[in-house]
């Protein structure tokens, strides 16, 4: 009788003898089963698409060009919250308002523009100086405009401000004050909200800084190195704004620094105002200059001789202005001497230029305001699309028109030979610098007041600005 040790062994061997028959051949492969393999296939490619869909994902969810697709995602499913501001921009030659309409972007609650109402009428705050209900009357006619595209549900959460420029900061301080208390009488009764800042005359350092902000924020340079210079010229003051790749190259930024806010972060920029700069203003020094205080009735050097008698306002004051003969001048040719009319308007401009901004020459530029509009009326760019024009084409053209006996336009002379004269020899730029001149990005005005707005709407107090 078997042990029980000899059963073990036989029944191991009949196990491995089972085992041997149904192994393959010496040499063969078992055939793979065709749909296993696919199934694995399809699971490997699923796999795969959700690891690149998920890293494109997080990585356009850090990019600007995500947030627009989304943002349009999300309007259309009605997740949009509108927010608004009543912007009155009151310049030395005109009043502007400027209605925003922004929404909160879905992904990171940044100001989104949608849209903006522009109206503007003339003449400005300033030429109402003795006369402040009347001023106040032609900003209640824009205010109107206004009402018209802000839902009534929304004016008593919506802020209304105005500031005033350089026009009446060359007032007399009474007259100023009998304007701004005009309008702020009109603005407790209209229906936006406001406070006791909401009328002001507006520092030109926050001139500067809000005009450089729009720009940016319009080009979609905020949140980059690489922002643009910006150009502003009024009639009353200019602007120079930029972020200096440097500020330890010139200790003259020092005390002209300023941080400003953008989307995620803060940019140190250089801005400064120069009061008496403006277009208008430096008309009036080249005008009057020599003359007796109070003339009216002007000569001037940077006038071509045969224009008589035409009418500039300057503030609250008329003056008829002539051009003046010169040596150069004939029958046949009545030109400017434009190295005469260079030589005053260069000694009524360049001592207000202080500090001169030397490093201002290493950005892109954009250009703006009176530079865009001497531009396109002289055919330097595109009267609607704007373009890119040089400094030295600025140079040439004054030459150009100053040789011209143009009636049509009296003081385009003077006000190209400032242009050049600011550019070349104020802001220290090279002939072949080019210039950007824009009046609108994508449908938008080029203006402080979309900088002010946005100040507004992001501040924690909607009305310290």
């Amino acid at each position: 009788m078997p042990s029980q040790n000899q059963n073990l062994r036989n029944r191991k061997l009949q196990q491995q003898d089972a085992s041997e028959r149904t192994q393959a051949p010496v040499g063969s492969r078992r055939k793979p089963n065709p749909k296993i393999v696919a199934n694995n296939l399809r699971f490997s490619f699923f796999c795969l698409v959700v690891s690149a869909s998920l890293l494109i994902f997080l990585f356009l969810a850090y990019t600007d060009s995500f947030h627009p697709i989304v943002d349009s995602i999300a309007g259309k499913l009605g997740y949009h919250e509108k927010t608004y501001a009543v912007v009155i921009d009151a310049g030395s030659t005109g009043s502007r308002v400027l209605a925003f309409e922004f929404h909160r972007g879905y992904l990171d609650g940044r100001l989104v523009l949608d849209y903006e109402l522009y109206k503007h009428s003339k003449p400005g705050l300033s030429a109402f100086a003795d006369k402040p209900e009347d001023g106040a009357a032609t900003i209640d006619k824009l205010l109107q405009e206004a009402k018209n595209v802000i839902p009534k549900e929304k004016m008593a959460t919506t802020p209304l401000v105005l500031k005033a420029t350089a026009g009446l900061r060359l007032l007399k301080p009474e007259q100023a004050e009998g304007l701004l208390q005009a309008c702020r009488n009109l603005f407790e009764k209209s229906g936006f909200l406001v406070n006791d800042h909401s009328v002001e005359i507006m520092d030109g350092t926050d001139e500067g800084i809000f005009s450089w902000f729009t720009i940016n924020f319009l080009l979609g340079k905020l949140n980059g190195h690489n922002t643009v210079a910006a150009l502003d010229l009024g009639g009353g003051s200019t602007q120079v704004t930029f972020a200096p790749k440097d500020v330890s190259q010139t200790p003259l930024y020092t005390d002209f620094m300023h941080k400003v806010p953008t989307v995620n972060s803060y940019v140190d920029v250089f801005t400064t105002s120069y009061l008496g700069a403006g277009l208008m203003a430096v008309r009036h020094a080249v005008f009057t200059n020599g003359a007796p205080q109070g003339q009216t009735k002007l000569v001037s050097e940077c006038v071509n001789s045969i224009v008589k008698d035409k009418l500039f306002r300057y503030g609250a004051e008329q003056y008829y202005i002539s051009g003046k003969e010169n040596s150069k001048a004939t029958a046949e040719n009545p030109e400017v001497d434009y190295e005469l009319c260079s030589s005053i308007v260069r000694k009524k401009v360049l001592p207000t230029l202080k500090p001169k901004p030397v490093t201002l020459k290493q950005h892109e530029i954009s250009a703006f305001s009176y530079f865009f509009d001497r531009a396109i009326e002289t055919g330097l760019v595109d009267p609607f699309q704007g373009g890119e024009t040089t400094v030295g084409d600025f140079i040439t053209r004054s030459r150009e028109v100053c040789a011209d006996a143009n009636t049509d336009q009296p003081f385009m002379c003077v006000d190209l030979t400032f242009l050049a004269v600011l550019l070349e020899e104020g802001y220290g730029l090279k002939p072949k610098t080019p210039l950007k001149l824009y009046k609108k990005i994508d449908g938008h005005e080029i203006s402080w007041a979309l900088g002010c707005a946005y100040s507004i709407l992001t501040s924690n107090k909607s009305s310290q600005l």
